[in-house]
């Protein structure tokens, strides 16, 4: 089945997210762009994934439970899990490679908690937007002991990127690569072989609700599963995937 999706999403935790960006109002404005799947990926967190997948329970939309992981290197790369429990295990991980960093919420932005109802129920106060002590030569093989699939953000931007960071894309065991709305698909390949054959994927890296995408990037998954998504995107079985571009 075709699956429409957004698998780069970011909820009022991330400091530099808006503070309606709340668990209902993101599912509600997936639902209205005809989604069937997305993705919660906070920087360096995933303590909203809780209350996401319960406000999306029982009505049609898919929540991946995952996170934009800062590499030591400051690279992005987007994990995602096939459960919640696997997703916060991951998280207590990442937590303690933070560098002890207090967030100021009146320079950074606030890193808000919040329940299934929209209630407020605490804040982050360890700024998430630092890097983690954890190198991406170790992120695809780290995250898949939790079951989880991975695979760089944006690797066409100027910033954040692995491209970016590294002048290169390491051949390290990703599977997916993730490329803005505009991307040159045919330039990135030429220029980065190690992504030749696999799931290119355009996300919206939405901060604030109006960017959520409309459906338009679609995956060929069996199901829409969590675990149908993580194996496609784990190389375990072939799929096919459209992005904007013709």
């Amino acid at each position: 089945m075709k699956v429409y999706y957004d698998l780069h999403i970011h909820s009022c935790l991330s400091p530099c997210g808006d503070d309606d960006m709340t668990p209902n109002n993101i599912v509600n404005m997936a639902l209205l762009a005809g989604l069937d799947m997305i993705a919660l990926t906070d920087h360096n967190s995933s303590k909203n994934c809780p209350a996401i997948v319960k406000a999306a329970k029982n009505n049609g939309l898919i929540v991946i439970a995952g996170m934009e992981l800062c590499t030591a290197e400051e690279c992005h790369v987007i994990c995602l899990f096939p459960t919640l429990e696997a997703a916060m295990e991951f998280d207590a991980l990442v937590e303690a490679t933070l560098p002890p960093v207090k967030n100021q919420s009146d320079i950074f932005g606030t890193q808000i908690i919040m329940d299934e109802d929209d209630r407020v129920t605490g804040t982050f106060s360890t700024l998430l937007t630092t890097a983690s002590s954890i190198s991406i030569d170790d992120v695809p093989q780290l995250v898949q002991k939790y079951g989880g699939s991975t695979f760089p953000a944006h690797i066409d931007r100027d910033s954040y990127s692995v491209v970016a960071s590294l002048g290169t894309i390491p051949d390290v065991g990703f599977h997916a690569f993730e490329i803005s709305r505009f991307g040159d698909t045919d330039r990135l390949v030429k220029e980065h072989p190690v992504i030749q054959g696999w799931p290119l994927l355009c996300n919206s890296d939405a901060h604030c609700l109006s960017l959520i995408q409309d459906f338009g990037p679609w995956i060929e998954l069996e199901n829409n599963r969590p675990a149908d998504l993580i194996a496609a995107l784990s190389g375990k079985t072939p799929c096919q995937w459209g992005t904007y571009n013709p």
